[in-house]
């Protein structure tokens, strides 16, 4: 199994490091095949403290660099990227080996390989992200009152944002790049499944910060202290300014029940597509397939399919979705409408519950949209839901009815993506109601400022 972190886990013990390692002196991000030396739970909480304190001091010089400084460093890491692929493969290789050892789900390992391709592409989101306005500075908003004092409401950086996630190193480039851009510095927990992998990534995301002229422990990676690491990072509250668990539904809330750090929680993706009775068989059955077999394994792929009774297009829907290999968990009226030359197997409450994550879809079949939204208010987790249909009532009303961080009409649940609604890459998709909400790129690792200028007015 990957290694998670569960409620169990944040008793600190069995906590081993690198050969070496001492709080003064940490490892970057330790070496995998290092000795292994036991640390104590006082060491450990040093060192991880240490760290912190230098990212803070980083975050204090990202803060002052301006744009070109910064787009400066992320054209770097992008090159860098490339010129290193080789090497990061080969790390990445030895953790999906690890992995495919150790029993990893299907999913877990897709999400924890990197490929040329999924390289290139964290080359071209660094690149897009290098081509968006700073959000840093921007005016949110601003006035001057009657007794002339002039407000001005301006975007600044978080500070130190921190980052537990598991068996995903693109999340290591994606996080780091966007934070970076931000203004802020970042502290990395990317768990032991990818410790390879992400060894290397750090070590090339911190020399091309020192190759531009800015601080290298603007990221730094605390994986050499294991869960350990994560627990103290967790309790580091004035250290770290914020804290985003990235991954699975156990992962994330330890981290939301146990954090003393703000957490901006991202959430499992319970994704449902409502097929309406004037929806095009063609357009879902393309829609279908593409946000359930494009890439099972993300947190955007639908996970449940809900057809209204009057519909026509089931037969299609399943008969392409069953060629791709998909398992269907259907209620009672499904598997009769689709008759026994349809395999399928029976759907039950934990069906309607389940982030599959993996080549299976709940279906049930409704009589009416308000039956849909109902299904989806009792089941969903906030994340994406999307309506299919050629009836603007029907999709004005589902947009009302429906609460998720992200709502779409007639296109595939995939598109709810940082890269692909243009803000370059994301962090996650937050599904609390906080100030960031869905996709999470650049302005939501901003916070704001209040600067007021007068001319000497006192309050009467």
């Amino acid at each position: 199994m990957t290694e998670a972190l569960t409620p169990d886990s944040l008793v600190i013990s069995d906590v081993s490091g690198t050969a070496g390692l001492t709080p003064e002196a940490p490892v970057l991000s330790g070496s995998p095949a290092a000795a292994a030396v036991p640390l104590s739970e006082a060491d450990v909480q040093a060192a991880v403290h240490a760290i912190a304190d230098r990212s803070r001091v980083a975050a204090r010089r990202m803060a002052q660099a301006n744009r070109a400084w910064k787009d400066r460093a992320l054209h770097a890491i992008a090159q860098a990227l490339l010129e290193g692929k080789r090497h990061i493969l080969d790390s990445n290789a030895k953790d999906v080996a690890a992995g495919r050892a150790n029993g990893t789900s299907a999913a877990l390992l897709d999400r924890l390989t990197l490929t040329p391709e999924r390289i290139d592409r964290l080359v071209a989101a660094l690149e897009n992200l290098a081509g968006l306005p700073d959000p840093v500075g921007n005016v949110v908003r601003g006035q001057t009152l009657p007794n002339g004092l002039r407000l001005r409401q301006v975007n600044v950086p978080m500070g130190v944002v921190a980052a537990i996630y598991e068996a995903r190193p693109n999340v290591t480039v994606d996080i780091a790049g966007l934070a970076l851009k931000s203004g802020n510095a970042v502290i990395l927990r990317g768990g032991s499944a990818a410790a390879h992998t992400n060894e290397a990534l750090v070590r090339v995301l911190r020399d091309a910060l020192e190759s531009v002229g800015l601080p290298a422990d603007a990221v730094q990676s605390i994986d050499q202290y294991g869960r350990a690491g994560a627990n103290v990072l967790m309790r580091a509250r004035g250290r770290v300014d914020v804290l985003i668990p990235r991954g699975g539904r156990d992962l994330i809330q330890t981290v939301v029940t146990n954090s003393a750090v703000p957490v901006i929680e991202t959430g499992e993706g319970n994704v449902h597509i409502f097929i309406d009775e004037s929806a095009n068989e063609e357009m879902a059955v393309n829609i279908l397939l593409n946000a359930k077999t494009q890439r099972p394994s993300v947190c955007n792929t639908v996970e449940t399919l809900l057809v209204h009774s009057g519909s026509t297009v089931l037969p299609a829907v399943a008969a392409a979705l069953r060629s791709a290999g998909v398992t269907l968990h259907v209620d009672a009226r499904t598997a009769a409408a689709l008759g026994p030359n349809v395999e399928t197997v029976p759907a039950d409450d934990d069906d309607w519950a389940t982030e599959y994550m993996d080549l299976d879809l709940a279906v049930a079949m409704v009589d009416s949209l308000d039956e849909a939204v109902g299904h989806i208010r009792k089941w969903t987790t906030g994340h994406t839901e999307a309506i299919l249909t050629n009836n603007l009532a029907n999709a004005e009303k589902f947009i009302a009815d429906i609460d998720s961080a992200a709502v779409i009409v007639n296109a595939s649940t995939r598109f709810t993506d940082g890269g692909e609604l243009g803000l370059g890459a994301e962090v996650g998709i937050s599904t609390q109601k906080l100030h960031a909400r869905g996709p999470m790129g650049l302005t939501e690792l901003t916070t704001t400022k209040w600067i007021v200028q007068g001319e000497g007015q006192v309050r009467g």
